[in-house]
């Protein structure tokens, strides 16, 4: 069996860090947590380490690319594996987000039943991938 993922979920909505949090809980596979926003992420990354990023795209102030851009800046978090989230209605383009640097893309809102898998899923293919530094 796998060891437990640590997530760091990022988004400016309330409801989705909480729904988030409970859908992944009820997995037992992960432990979650939450920021309020790119600023609240980067303070959070200066003392932690998750092993996974689920990360907003539409945030104000500091985008989810403005705010993979600064975590891919920092020495610490550099090369922490990240999957964005991102509305239906707008453009889910996995590939302009690959070329960002994330390993994937769940659309939003998404299926309870199913991000645990498809986090799983992104995380352990990432993991396979020569010269990612994953302790799964």
């Amino acid at each position: 069996m796998s060891r437990t993922l640590h997530i760091l979920c990022i988004d400016d909505e309330v409801d989705i860090l909480e729904m988030v949090r409970l859908c992944l809980s009820f997995d037992g596979g992960f432990t979650v947590s939450i920021c309020n926003g790119g600023a609240e992420a980067l303070d959070f990354l200066d003392q932690a380490r998750p092993d996974l990023i689920l990360l907003d795209v539409l945030m104000p102030r500091m985008d989810g690319p403005a705010t993979l851009r600064a975590i891919q800046a920092m020495e610490r978090a550099r090369d922490i594996p990240v999957i964005f989230m991102t509305a239906r209605g707008q453009e889910v383009d996995g590939e302009r987000f690959r070329e960002l640097g994330a390993i994937g893309v769940v659309p939003k809102p998404f299926d309870p039943l199913t991000l645990a898998s498809g986090i799983r899923e992104a995380y352990h293919a990432w993991a396979k991938r020569p010269g990612t530094r994953a302790g799964a």
